[in-house]
């Protein structure tokens, strides 16, 4: 969620805890450092489309719970958080917008049981250095059948990973089908923006 032309050290390579822990020093001033990024907003509104108010929502790598107090603000309440960072957590615990939050790392197996959501939030959370591919095994394990996956990613990040093979995968499984992607568009609402991403919607079968 950057536009700077230096490398920031989120996006360097490391292990699951260091990343915790520099999200743990950020979690106080997160919400200010990132007021500009539109990417929340406009894949929450998306998921509006598909899922209703009663739906069961879980706001994967929810950071300090911007996202479940935009979709709460809607009058969505059965949302569930999770994230790596306990101090992420502590301040998306005090919007009290969720049900539960748990500490858990993306990329591993998640404690949830099988088809427990009715859909799944992912936002700014594939990219560099945090969650990788085979997170989307674990999203349509505990998303229900019909349910909804959504995400985003920048277009160059895709093309230059993993995550093209195998989302392209898991749909010859026929694992889950692509219903909508949008168009690149800039994550921050200021100007000189040098990061676009993309919003891509997928049903599971």
């Amino acid at each position: 969620m950057t536009t700077s032309t230096t490398v920031n050290p989120l996006f360097i390579e490391q292990n699951s805890q260091t990343l915790a822990a520099r999200y743990d020093a950020l979690a106080k001033t997160y919400d200010q450092q990132s007021q500009d990024y539109v990417g929340r907003e406009q894949t929450a509104d998306l998921l509006m489309k598909y899922v209703d108010k009663q739906a069961c929502i879980l706001d994967a790598g929810c950071g300090t719970g911007l996202v479940g107090q935009y979709l709460n603000t809607k009058g969505f309440i059965g949302l569930e958080g999770l994230d790596i960072s306990a101090g992420m957590l502590a301040e998306a615990e005090a919007k009290q917008c969720y049900q539960a939050l748990s500490q858990q790392t993306l990329g591993e197996p998640l404690t949830f049981a099988d088809n427990t959501f009715d859909a799944i939030i992912c936002i700014g959370t594939f990219v560099r250095s945090h969650a990788p591919s085979r997170t989307l095994d674990e999203f349509i394990r505990i998303t229900r059948s019909g349910g909804y996956i959504l995400f985003t990613l920048r277009p160059e990040f895709y093309e230059s990973s993993d995550f093209k093979e195998k989302i392209t995968d898991l749909e010859r499984q026929n694992q889950w089908k692509r219903v909508e992607i949008t168009d690149p568009f800039p994550s921050v609402s200021t100007e000189n923006v040098t990061v676009y991403i993309q919003i891509w919607v997928y049903q599971v079968e």
